[in-house]
């Protein structure tokens, strides 16, 4: 899911002096071609939108409200040509020459065109993935946020049901050999969001003064949407292709997508051998703490001589201590002014009081890849609300349940609101959106975004969050191992061929998963690929520069303006903001 930008505003003066914006060291930036190429990503970024009318809707721009691109071939040839053209225009500017502010934003530019030049060409995921055919996202974004008055949004949301039977007609057409797993995910995820036209439509359209005869107009176009989306999934569920792609993505495209995804410094490989030796880094750790705990715990039984048992027992016993399935939400809403408290009391990063943060569950049309994300506006946007979207256990048989509660722990549900939500995502997220540059705010890296949200457990953690319980130090590092074996999973599954059993014990005897989170996240890598890199990248990224700046700047050190200075560039990937900071 991508994960949108949203904007405050409180910081910015603090912000705008950390941007990255002066010239190159040595004053050798041409003031006269940056002015040009600032105009160019003006011009670059109106014409993104028009071939990205949702992306557009997404991040607040509203323009293109009432526009579906019907996806079809001349669609991808229009693409393409939009990818060619703007690559030729970049060819206008030396990077040598720009700030180091627009070099990043060249960069950003670069890659994503190659990226989408890629996708079309070698990676075709349109003949396989009948889940990336799904409209249900931006009709519920044009209905549920408040950008506009509501029959103005609601009359863009009825244009846009006009190409609704043509975008689904053509995706039928793109489909060839589907992926099973993903089959499966496009026909539950569009069923999801039946109701967003079935029902919510129509409850909106009751609040207006829009007259009769065009409500009824737009609910009989609501309709004929909703029997297109209802066709769509039924037809998925009777395919039956003589040779189903495989959900793997095989080595030459896996590491062709971790680096157009990814943007590292390091190869997917060498990710990959790096969480390897994190994960017995680790296991020694969380071996030392069990011990540690012991006697605590289990008085003078006997302590197991196999590490991983150790630790395994341990956990299970910690794990007992949870929340009830009917609180988990209220739990996670009760969490976060404790949060905002111990970051303020430690003067962490400064933290802007005028955007809250709006705990619901999970919408129909997201479900099925991740228990709890962020949704938040993006920076054309800047009153949208910013959602922390949970994952409901309603209807859950009640051993499921007391699984997914052990995984989410009284330890690990603090530290998964640390991670989604503050200082993690949510805060993050807010200073992406100040910083100067639209750019490096549309283009965000995924390994940064996740990166970031990893680094901020340990942060927390490392000046007292918790108390330094040794409890809570060896709950993390089971949750810092679940961003190392997500690493080692994907690559695993998508380049070495790893199998459902081999990733079900790597989950639950090495990252001492519950039985309910390791099959969703055999569930996740069957449906997603190279994403599930991103925690451990940015993570291992983050840390490594937090270092090499501690000691450039020496005494003059400090962990909060590190934090702040590190998030005053936007979403840019770290490989970037490292040169920056080092400099």
């Amino acid at each position: 899911m991508r994960k949108i930008l949203l904007c405050a505003t409180a910081a910015a003066a603090m912000i705008a002096c950390n941007n990255g914006n002066g010239t190159r060291g040595g004053g050798q930036a041409d003031s006269v071609l940056n002015k040009a190429f600032q105009a160019y990503q003006e011009r670059f970024i109106d014409q993104l939108w028009k071939e990205n009318p949702d992306w557009a809707t997404g991040v607040g721009y509203h323009k293109y409200d009432s526009v579906l691109i019907v996806p079809d071939s001349a669609a991808a040839q229009a693409s393409l040509a939009f990818v060619q053209q703007q690559l030729d225009s970049l060819k206008s500017y030396e990077p040598g020459k720009l700030t180091d502010a627009n070099q990043i934003d060249y960069q950003l530019i670069e890659n994503y065109l190659k990226s989408v030049q890629w996708s079309i060409k070698e990676l075709k995921s349109n003949e396989w993935d009948p889940s990336s055919f799904n409209v249900s996202n931006t009709f519920a974004f044009i209905l549920n946020e408040n950008y506009a008055p509501l029959e103005t949004r609601l009359r863009a949301f009825s244009a846009r049901l006009g190409n609704v039977p043509a975008y689904y007609e053509a995706a039928k057409k793109q489909i060839k050999d589907p992926v099973p797993e993903l089959t499966s995910l496009a026909a539950d995820q569009n069923n999801g969001g039946l109701s967003v036209f079935e029902k919510d439509f129509a409850d909106s359209l009751q609040k207006t003064s829009i007259g009769a005869d065009e409500k009824k107009a737009m609910i009989a176009r609501a309709q004929t949407a909703v029997k297109a989306i209802k066709d769509y999934a039924a037809w998925l569920k009777t395919l039956k292709p003589a040779n189903p792609r495989s959900f793997r993505l095989g080595q030459p495209l896996y590491d062709q997508k971790f680096n157009y995804s990814i943007q590292s410094s390091f190869s997917a490989t060498q990710i990959y051998d790096s969480a390897v030796a994190r994960k017995a880094f680790v296991h020694g750790e969380m071996a030392k703490i069990s011990r540690q705990l012991w006697p605590k715990y289990f008085g003078s039984q006997p302590v197991p001589a196999d590490s991983l048992e150790l630790i395994s027992r341990m956990i299970d016993t910690l794990s007992l201590k949870h929340v009830k399935p009917e609180e988990f939400q209220s739990a996670i809403e009760k969490q976060l002014p404790e949060l905002i408290a111990f970051i303020k009391e430690k003067d962490l990063l400064y933290i802007d009081p005028s955007k809250p943060l709006v705990v619901r569950k999970e919408p129909a049309y997201m479900a099925g890849v991740a228990g709890a994300s962020i949704s938040a506006p993006g920076p054309y946007d800047k009153g949208g609300n910013t959602y922390y979207n949970v994952g409901s256990l309603e209807g859950w048989p009640k051993d499921k349940a007391e699984s997914y509660l052990r995984e989410y722990n009284h330890y690990i549900l603090q530290i998964l609101d640390i991670h989604e939500a503050i200082p993690g995502h949510y805060t993050q997220l807010v200073y992406a959106n100040q910083s100067p540059s639209l750019i490096k705010s549309l283009m965000g890296n995924g390994a940064m975004i996740e990166g970031w949200a990893v680094y901020t457990e340990q942060m927390m953690l490392e000046n007292g969050y918790g108390n330094n319980e040794p409890e809570m130090w060896l709950m993390w590092y089971k949750w810092n191992l679940r961003a190392v074996c997500n690493t080692i999973l994907d690559y695993s599954v998508h380049v070495k061929n790893m199998s459902r059993e081999d990733a079900i014990h790597l989950l639950t005897k090495e990252a001492f998963q519950q039985q309910a989170e390791a099959e969703g996240k055999w569930k996740r890598v069957s449906v997603t690929s190279v994403q599930l890199t991103s925690y451990y990248t940015g993570y291992k990224e983050i840390i490594d520069l937090r270092e090499a700046y501690k000691q450039k700047m020496g005494k003059e050190y400090s962990l909060k303006a590190f934090n702040e200075k590190f998030l005053s560039y936007g979403s840019a990937p770290v490989k970037y903001i490292r040169q920056l900071m080092l400099k």
